[in-house]
C-alpha cells in the first residue's frame, strides 16, 4: 500500500515513466509490463485500489511472508499484463492495481473454499459472477467517470485466470501451505 502512495505522489511525470504503454514496450520498455500496475489515474483511482486492498487482508487473513506476497503481486502482474498485450490489442495505456487485486482475492479465497467456508464460497462466486459480468457488461459508467478513465475490465478477468495458474502451480488448490515456502502459517504459529 505504501509503494502505491508513493508512486502516486511522484505525479504524472512517474505515472509516465511506469505505465503500460503499448508502444512503449514494442519498442523494448518491457518493465512497463509490471509497473503499470503500481501507478494510477489520480489519488480517487488510488483510494479505491487501497481500500480494496483492505477488504482483501480482512477477508483474506492468511498470514504470508514478503517474498510470498511480493511473489504472488509479481507474477500475477506479469501474467495478468502479458495477457492484455497479447489479446487486447486496441488497449494502448493501462495504469492500476486491481488486475492484480482481483487475481489476490481468487489466492486468498481459495484455501478458505478449500475448508469449506461458507462466506469464502460466497465471495469467490461472488467475485466469479462480477467477472462473468463484466466481460459481457463491461464496467458501470459511474465507475469510470469516477476515477477519470476507462476501467480496464479484461485486466480483472486476466489477474484472476493468473491466479487460478498460479494456484496450480504453487499448490494453493490444496489449502495447505503454498509451495517454495518454508514453513506454513500454523508452523510459525506454534513457535
Amino acid at each position: 500500500m505504501l509503494l502505491l502512495l508513493i508512486t502516486e505522489l511522484g505525479g504524472d511525470w512517474l505515472r509516465d515513466l511506469l505505465c503500460f504503454e503499448r508502444g512503449a514496450i514494442a519498442a523494448g520498455q518491457w518493465w512497463r509490463l509490471e509497473t503499470g500496475n503500481f501507478v494510477h489515474l489520480g489519488w480517487y483511482h488510488l483510494f479505491l485500489n487501497e481500500l480494496g486492498l483492505i477488504v482483501l487482508v480482512l477477508l483474506c487473513p492468511e498470514r504470508l511472508s514478503f517474498a510470498v506476497l511480493a511473489r504472488r503481486v509479481l507474477l500475477i502482474g506479469l501474467a495478468m499484463a502479458l495477457c492484455l498485450y497479447a489479446f487486447v490489442p486496441r488497449l494502448q495505456n493501462y495504469v492500476g492495481m486491481s488486475g492484480v487485486i482481483h487475481g489476490l482475492f481468487v489466492l486468498g479465497l481459495l484455501p478458505q473454499v478449500r475448508r469449506r467456508d461458507l462466506v469464502s464460497m460466497g465471495c469467490l462466486i461472488f467475485l466469479l459472477g462480477k467477472l462473468g459480468y463484466e466481460q459481457f457488461a463491461g464496467a458501470p459508467v459511474s465507475d469510470e467517470a469516477a476515477i477519470g478513465g476507462s476501467v480496464i475490465t479484461d485486466s480483472h478477468f486476466f489477474g484472476a485466470l493468473a491466479a487460478f495458474a498460479y494456484a496450480s502451480i504453487f499448490g494453493n488448490w490444496r489449502g495447505g501451505a503454498e509451495r517454495g515456502t518454508t514453513r506454513s502459517a500454523s508452523v510459525r504459529e506454534q513457535n
